[in-house]
């Protein structure tokens, strides 16, 4: 793995292990922020905070690390309506601008863009695993 996809693994890797453990420290913030049409809220966060965490865990095996990485880009996909949500529904979210949440939806896009990058394989390992089968 070159430096450049090890650098957007640990990136990856931070974002997730850090929003999976702040989804049962700062657990109010992520239980406002789902949108009121889904239901288990309280859950909802719990459970994505452990897939978060798990996933984060899968990175740092090479064995692991892309279908931890497929993971963790389908669980960034089912969380974006908490984001979508935060910026249609600014007056539920007094404490924060506008700019925050036009910002938390560019970094989700980035972070996608991130996680497919760094955790699919490279063309070389790709042509080493098929010359070992």
């Amino acid at each position: 793995m070159n430096k450049l996809k090890l650098i957007g693994v640990g990136i990856v890797f931070l974002f997730f292990m850090g929003g999976g453990i702040t989804h049962f420290t700062n657990t109010e913030f992520f239980v406002a922020i789902v949108p009121s049409y889904l239901p288990f809220h309280l859950a909802a966060v719990y459970v994505s905070g452990v897939f978060e965490i798990v996933g984060a865990l899968g990175l740092l095996l090479p064995r692991t690390r892309r279908m931890a990485g497929i993971g963790l880009f389908v669980l960034t996909l089912a969380v974006s309506p908490a984001n979508v949500y935060m910026w249609m529904h600014p007056e539920l979210f007094p404490d924060s601008t506008p700019t925050y949440h036009v910002l938390r939806l560019i970094v989700q896009i980035l972070l996608l863009a991130c996680i497919w990058w760094s955790t699919k394989p490279s063309l070389q390992s790709s042509v080493s695993d098929e010359a070992v089968a």
